[in-house]
């Protein structure tokens, strides 16, 4: 099983002070990190929009949730999972707002940071690669301390772990702990397949909530 999570976390050196670049300190490699996110422009003709940016995480974070890429009402907000998509998420997990937009706790880092707009056929297009090509490696650089990773969706399922279906990765969960745990994205198309499948609520609901109060809070 490809683990790139976790091979670009171990490429971190030294003793958690850096990101390997021997640049400074975490806190200070990571607002240089988010300064040159926030001004890059490298998607910026495959957008619909001006490029908006959104992830939210500290160094200090020990769960990472690695979405898709922000919809049209978190682009406009700027707060990650601000729709119906992040509610859902909230109520799988069983967590308030309070703890989910903690950075010092949770890293929300979808694959790509910007709004990518639709398909002709409706339906958001795909997280352009960009995203992953110039941060990713970085980014998880910067997060040390993680202890699992929440996989939402096809796209950082694939990249984390090779081709795969989201359902039968989501029921067959264990195969994939104590790194990931993998969840379908949060959206209504979702809401089918959760009311058809017991074992959803049943079996995997409690226990993504209990891996993530482990890895939150040694629990």
């Amino acid at each position: 099983m490809t683990d790139l999570f976790s091979q670009a976390r171990k490429q971190t050196t030294g003793t958690g002070t850096g990101t390997g670049t021997g640049t400074g300190t975490l806190e200070q490699d990571t607002r240089a990190f988010l300064q040159e996110v926030r001004s890059c422009q490298a998607c910026r003709h495959k957008l619909p929009f001006a490029p908006r940016p959104v992830i939210n995480f500290a160094p200090t974070a020990r769960l990472i949730i690695a979405g898709q890429a922000p919809g049209t009402r978190v682009h406009e907000t700027g707060i990650p999972f601000n729709d119906a998509s992040g509610e859902r998420l909230r109520a799988w997990l069983n967590m308030g707002k309070d703890v989910f937009y903690d950075t010092t706790k949770i890293a929300i880092i979808p694959m790509a940071f910007c709004y990518p707009g639709v398909l002709p056929k409706g339906g958001d297009k795909p997280p352009p690669p960009e995203c992953t090509t110039l941060w990713r490696e970085r980014l998880l650089n910067l997060l040390p301390n993680i202890q699992l990773t929440l996989l939402v969706g096809s796209y950082s399922q694939n990249y984390a772990l090779g081709k795969g279906k989201v359902y039968e990765r989501t029921l067959d969960f264990r195969k994939y702990l104590p790194n990931y745990f993998p969840l379908p994205h949060p959206s209504w198309r979702t809401g089918a397949w959760e009311r058809s499948t017991p074992a959803f609520t049943q079996d995997v609901l409690p226990a993504l909530r209990a891996e993530v109060q482990q890895a939150l809070y040694g629990k």
